[in-house]
């Protein structure tokens, strides 16, 4: 047990009252996959450097899979702390994780035991409440840590929650931080699509071979990989650029309307379909198995 957060006594005996619950048939609004013989969600993570475009491209991905995909359940996560793709997505976020997180350690260190059994005990809920719901989406932003100190079990308890709430849904798009050790400790370990968004710079290049070569390492398991440069000022960069053996599923080039969009603070779904940046990602998705 972990002597900080008391939460290892707490979350095992929550697990046998989950268990209970799923046995009668109690649970949450969302259907799940699980048990229904349904497909795998397809789960994408788009990692990269800052500053090279990632919460655009994860928003212009779930803009095309809500119009390719209209009766698709559709989860967006935003792992990045900065919560720059709830503006992309114009959803106002009223709670994240890591407040539930948080709430959990802060109780334990005043040693208010009957709180942080209370919390652990409706941790499910209190993450699907967290979940804002909009008309053809969901989106769950992860947040920022503010508490230091012991998150071993309380992270573990808060993943197991998370993977529930994924199989709920067919499409799950992850933003992520640079680090994709962030998104296995505190979002998922696995993905189906591990897409790696860089520009042309050898620094963004290099920091996309790390990413993967630290995923390689065992810290996240994926199925597909793949290369999406992005801000490309001139095409012919791209042909310029050496991936090494990963695969490079498309070029986005620069864009003057993501650019007005982004400095009024409004939403790229309002892009239109022809968008050659929204065209250039959904090419990319199909070349990557994502669209079929």
């Amino acid at each position: 047990m972990c002597e900080e957060c008391g939460a290892h006594q707490h979350h095992q005996e929550h697990d046998h009252e989950h268990d209970q619950d799923q046995e009668h048939g109690h649970g949450h609004g969302c259907a799940s996959h699980q048990g229904t013989g349904g497909p795998r969600p397809t789960v994408m993570a788009i990692c990269g450097k800052g500053g090279v475009g990632k919460t655009s491209v994860s928003a212009m991905v779930t803009k095309i899979l809500l119009a390719e995909r209209p009766d698709a359940k559709v989860l967006v996560i935003d792992a990045d702390p900065a919560v720059g793709l709830a503006t992309a997505l114009g959803v106002d976020v009223v709670h994240t994780v890591d407040e539930i997180r948080n709430d959990v350690i802060r109780s334990s260190r005043t040693g208010e035991a009957g709180d942080v059994a209370a919390i652990l005990e409706e941790l499910d809920y209190r993450v699907y409440e967290a979940m804002a719901e909009r008309e053809h989406f969901a989106f769950l932003a992860i947040g920022r840590p503010e508490t230091e100190g012991c998150y071993c079990k309380v992270n573990d308890y808060l993943k197991e929650v998370i993977e529930e709430l994924v199989a709920s849904f067919d499409y799950v798009v992850i933003d992520g931080e640079a680090g994709i050790e962030q998104v296995n400790r505190r979002v998922l370990e696995t993905v189906t699509h591990l897409l790696l968004v860089s520009d042309c710079s050898l620094k963004g290049i290099n920091v996309i071979r790390t990413i993967r070569d630290v995923a390689d390492g065992g810290v996240m398991h994926y199925e597909h990989v793949g290369v999406l440069l992005n801000r490309v000022v001139d095409p012919a960069d791209a042909h310029l650029v050496d991936l090494g053996d990963i695969d490079q599923v498309g070029c986005v080039i620069e864009d003057s309307p993501i650019r007005k969009l982004d400095i009024a603070g409004r939403s790229l779904l309002e892009l239109p379909d022809t968008d050659p940046s929204v065209v250039a990602v959904a090419q990319a998705l199909k070349r990557f198995g994502v669209l079929v």
